[in-house]
């Protein structure tokens, strides 16, 4: 690592050290609360299972009535799901149906395929066991227990073990408020005639599409001209209504870099150089607006790649913490390198791979920050150690899109 230059884990841990979440709370029907941060820890009113029932279609039996292996029971009763049952005579058994109560009595249920009907009796051609196929009380949750964290991010199994104990509506965090935008005057949307020396906009749609993702309220900037007076302009408009301001290009200190000035005049700013390829320009600080209101700004650099891939390293935890997540780390996996990375740079790599049939990670030939269809090829990244080589058959650290995107 050069010197002046800070680590991964530095970069990060001094932007999450300035990350608080948003202030702002809305209640949301559960029904739609899929997605949003949970502002309080959720707890159950009731005990589920709250009476002992059946997992299985079959017969609810006294074991030791089965005990010969083809026991012929009287059926006495008949119970489906959300009926009441009466009391299971000795030497009987109920015909009983997937979630319903089992009759007092009964302590265990054979299912169906084990068993024959016989006119208004059953053979049953089984040995069970006392407690077979029964689901006790409270076995999934206890009155009072909590259910939901708080920070928790919503996921479609969370609002349904809500609704399953009647939880009608959540307390949730308000979006995060993003204003995104671009400089650079060689910048031309698509759809547009593309003049000699210009390039198409790729990163507007990239880091449109990140937020998004990430459940921010998105506002748009477009393209700003490489003037200092536009770039402050655009950012006093974007803080006085925005949590976080995300920018890309310009975090350079070239004569027509205007992010670093620009919002030095108009708030401070930290400007970084980080130890991570690709990447390494990345600059955080704050915009005033007015004087009470301050927003946010991280600005990210113009290669397509290293835009990608720091946007996920750094601004992705960052929006999660300000969305009051708890949890930012992403998952990470241990697979084997099915190629050899030979020279291997001085700084933190992030490596684009694809896990491929046999389970292994084959790596994109071309790791340039300007190639944009690596990250299009590629499932994740190989979290790769400075100075560290890597030869086919080793472990390596795997980063998957599907982590990072959530």
């Amino acid at each position: 690592m050069k010197p002046g230059m800070l680590s991964v884990d530095e970069a990060l841990g001094f932007l999450l050290a300035g990350a608080k979440p948003v202030a702002g709370i809305e209640t949301l029907a559960t029904l739609v609360a899929t997605g949003r941060v949970l502002a309080q820890a959720q707890h159950s009113t009731l005990t589920v299972p709250a009476v002992d029932n059946t997992s299985m279609d079959g017969y609810a039996v006294y074991a030791a009535d089965c005990a010969s292996g083809a026991a012929r029971l009287p059926v006495s009763q008949r119970i489906p799901a959300g009926s009441v049952p009466q009391p299971l005579a000795r030497g009987t058994a109920a015909r009983i149906f997937t979630g319903a109560p089992i009759p007092p009595g009964a302590d265990a249920v054979v299912m169906q395929e084990q068993c024959a009907q016989d006119g208004d009796a059953v053979i049953v051609k089984h040995i069970p066991q006392a407690g077979e196929w029964v689901r006790r009380v409270g076995e999934d949750i206890r009155a009072g227990s909590e259910i939901l964290a708080k920070g928790q991010k919503l996921r479609p199994q969370d609002t349904g073990l809500a609704a399953s104990v009647g939880i009608a509506a959540l307390p949730v965090h308000r979006r995060l408020k993003v204003a995104v935008f671009f400089t650079g005057d060689e910048l031309v949307m698509p759809g547009e005639p593309l003049p000699p020396g210009r390039i198409y906009n790729s990163n507007r749609f990239t880091l449109n599409g990140l937020l998004q993702m990430l459940g921010c309220e998105v506002s748009d900037f477009g393209i700003v001209p490489d003037r200092l007076e536009a770039t402050r302009a655009v950012l006093r408009q974007a803080a006085a209504e925005h949590d976080l301001i995300v920018t890309s290009g310009g975090v350079s200190v070239g004569e027509e870099d205007h992010i670093k000035p620009a919002v030095e005049a108009e708030g401070k700013l930290s400007m970084w150089k980080i130890a991570v390829k690709p990447g390494k320009p990345l600059a955080f600080g704050e915009v005033r607006a007015g004087a009470s209101r301050t927003a946010h700004f991280i600005g990210l650099p113009g290669n397509p790649v290293s835009s990608f891939a720091t946007f996920l390293i750094f601004v992705r935890p960052f929006i999660l913490r300000c969305q009051g997540v708890a949890r930012v780390e992403p998952l990470s996996f241990s697979l084997r390198a099915d190629f050899d990375w030979a020279k291997p740079d001085m700084r933190r790599e992030f490596l684009r791979a694809k896990v491929n049939p046999a389970g292994g990670l084959d790596l994109y030939a071309n790791q340039s920050s300007a190639v944009l269809s690596s990250a299009v090829w590629s499932d994740g990244f190989i979290d790769n150690p400075a100075r560290q080589a890597i030869r086919r058959g080793d472990t390596v650290r795997f980063l998957p899109y599907s982590e990072l995107f959530q």
